[in-house]
């Protein structure tokens, strides 16, 4: 390779005895090998690339030990940034805000704890606790924190699979205790090592199948408290829960059925006006508030003339009382456990940043996720010392926090605050509250949940990612719901490792009258080089795929050789690999290049490589493979490498 020489890419013989030439000059620019760096200067960069992507450290630069400090509070502790800045005005707005959503907080509470199979004033206190954590150690401004839908069908289905919450039920609540505990040290640990990109697996198909097919069979479950049946299956698959309710006609009440059916339809009516018209929100915010009181008043009145609509009952009145000493650290269910906090943290941690990034971008902000992921991972164990099971960010309260107006995290505590004096003085108000209603505020929460338009996206664009949502999708219908997500992402983890070892090559060709080469299939107007075949490799070169390049290469050569000898063509000398979407490459993918040049050799066939960046580079010349492939086996472009081996192969009188 020349450096930055001119050379000449077409000359005319001689005519008449007369030498007349035409030229066209081409510019060879040399392939530079990046900057020399130790291992040690390597290895931070990679680590710093890796973990610290947004240099947090940046911004303590050239401060004093004074702002240093500020600064880092203000990183541990986001309250401290805009808590100085803090008025009446923006008090104003997060009461507001704070109190719209305690009224839908409480009911939600109360119901997911009942799908969590834990007792309904554990709902409550998960909406008190947490709250206040989060606000102190939160980034978002909108995010309304309390126990979701998902989180609690999860930990509900996998704890009950092992122990009975009927017949155990304090080993079930301590085991509830340590999963949320294990789902927060889970939560923290990720945001502390910065190994948030491990959530990544949990791609968006595989998320819309799992929160829809769970969905489906949270709204199954509401069919108990709907019907008003007694005896109903633990079991959460779709064939049993409808064997249950089919097997169990004798137990249907009309009452429940005719009054549950009332409120659900006022409950999913007030949601489609919100969705409608955005500013009238606070009707489907208050909503389940309104339908519990008036369900309870009902109840009340006719609580003498039939017996046939259930209630909750007792619930005992006070602050969250501790429960650091219900942990379960040894015994056979502690792998349980474990698992139970790991999936149900996984899945609520997925949705809190989620929630939070999408409020974070209306209004312009941004949301740290590591932060995040330790506040969300601290307000969970401290939960799970305080008689809270897993909570997180919920869309469905976030989205009334963010039209109600609220300004900041004040809002949790102020609908900490609403819980608190429910917990205090109003429990007893809540012993005539129908579990008909509760089962009603369940479904119009999870029906929003099955985006089919999201599926139906999917389906359009990407066929695989749309196998992959209905992997998670029957899966959690058909066999459990911690087996439906693990074959999802089982599915996701194969097409990672299709596309890692089966990686894409293309032919590409020249567009006349231009230096542009492209894809020869996408490209009409580009045409193949006469005495080159021209591919281009688009992914890293390593063990995991090689061996596969190595031998497709050469498939592609086999069939340009076949199609020239059936079209009569000129005789294929050289093999041009565009590198420059290569992004790395190892000790394997330098020796197939070895053998892929030895094996090209024996055919005449000369191998040039094009444009390979920095590190391919440094590794290529460190193997001596640049020594190796010679003078004319290295160029920046391939429309340099074309016009330079083409004149130079007219010069030596080769065709």
């Amino acid at each position: 390779m020349g450096n930055g020489t001119n050379r000449v890419e077409d000359m005319a013989s001689p005519n008449n005895g007369t030498a007349t030439a035409r030229e066209t000059i081409v510019e060879i620019h040399s392939v530079c090998l990046p900057p020399k760096k130790t291992t040690f200067q390597k290895l931070k960069k990679r680590f710093a690339d890796v973990f610290f992507p947004d240099d947090p450290l940046e911004r303590f630069r050239n401060q004093t030990w004074r702002n240093k400090v500020i600064l880092g509070l203000q990183s541990l502790f986001p309250i401290f940034t805009w808590g100085s800045q803090y008025d009446l005005k923006l008090f104003r707005s997060d009461v507001i805000s704070g109190l719209t959503i305690a009224s839908l907080a409480i009911p939600q509470g109360i119901s997911y704890a009942k799908l969590a199979n834990l007792p309904p004033i554990v709902g409550l206190y998960s909406s008190f606790v947490p709250p206040l954590i989060y606000s102190v150690l939160g980034s978002s401004k909108h995010l309304a924190v309390g126990p979701v839908s998902i989180a609690s069908l999860v930990m509900g289905s996998m704890l009950s699979e092992s122990v009975s919450p009927t017949q155990d039920p304090v080993l079930y609540l301590k085991l509830a205790f340590t999963s949320t505990f294990f789902a927060g040290l889970f939560q923290a640990s990720l945001g502390l090592l910065r190994l948030g990109f491990l959530i990544d697996f949990l791609s968006k198909p595989t998320l819309v199948g799992f929160t829809a097919g769970a969905a489906v069979i949270v709204s199954l479950q509401q069919l108990k408290g709907l019907l008003g049946i007694v005896h109903f299956t633990g079991k959460m698959q779709f064939i049993p829960v409808m064997s249950s309710v089919f097997n169990n006609r004798s137990e249907w009440s009309w009452e429940t059925i005719v009054m549950g059916l009332g409120f659900l339809i006022i409950l999913l009516t007030t949601r489609h006006i919100s969705m409608r018209k955005p500013k009238l929100f606070w009707i489907s915010a208050a909503s389940p508030l309104a339908s519990v009181v008036i369900s309870t008043l009902l109840v009340f009145l006719i609580r003498n003339k039939t017996h046939a609509i259930s209630f909750i009952g007792h619930l005992p009145k006070g602050l969250n009382p501790p429960s650091a000493n219900m942990l379960y650290f040894s015994g056979t269910h502690l792998a349980l456990a474990i698992k139970t906090g790991i999936i149900t943290g996984v899945l609520s941690l997925t949705e809190g940043i989620a929630v939070g990034r999408t409020f974070a971008s209306l209004k312009n902000y941004q949301v740290n996720g590591n932060k995040e992921m330790m506040a969300i991972g601290f307000m969970n164990m401290v939960g799970s010392c305080t008689s809270c099971y897993v909570t997180t960010g919920s869309f469905s309260r976030s989205a009334v926090n963010y039209n109600a107006g609220a300004k900041t995290a004040v809002s949790n505590i102020v609908l900490a605050s609403t819980v608190l004096v429910t917990l205090l003085f109003l429990m007893p108000l809540f012993y005539y509250t129908p579990n008909l209603i509760l089962a009603a505020i369940i479904l119009t929460a999870v029906i929003g949940l099955i985006d089919y338009q999201a599926a139906y996206k999917l389906y359009k664009v990407d066929k695989f990612d749309f196998f992959t949502c209905m992997c998670a999708f029957f899966g959690v219908l058909l066999v459990s719901v911690p087996l439906g997500l693990a074959i999802a992402v089982g599915v996701s983890v194969i097409k990672i490792l299709l596309h890692v070892t089966r990686p894409n090559t293309l032919e590409i060709g020249n567009i006349q009258g231009t230096q542009i080469y492209q894809s020869l299939k996408r490209y009409r107007e580009a045409s193949r080089v006469h005495g080159f075949l021209i591919l281009a490799v688009e992914s890293p070169i390593y063990f995991a795929n090689s061996t596969y390049l190595q031998e497709r290469i050469l498939r592609w050569t086999r069939e340009e050789e076949t199609r020239i000898k059936n079209n009569n063509g000129t005789t294929l000398k050289c093999i041009v690999l565009d590198m420059t979407a290569v992004s790395s490459i190892d000790t394997s993918g330098i020796e197939a290049v070895f053998e892929l040049k030895r094996r090209l050799e024996k055919q005449s066939l000369q191998l040039v490589l094009v444009n390979p960046v920095g590190s391919v580079m440094e590794k290529l010349h460190k193997s001596k493979i640049i020594e190796s492939l010679g003078l004319s086996g290295l160029y920046l472009t391939v429309g340099e490498a074309v016009a330079d081996l083409s004149s130079t192969w007219k010069a030596h009188g080769q065709p």
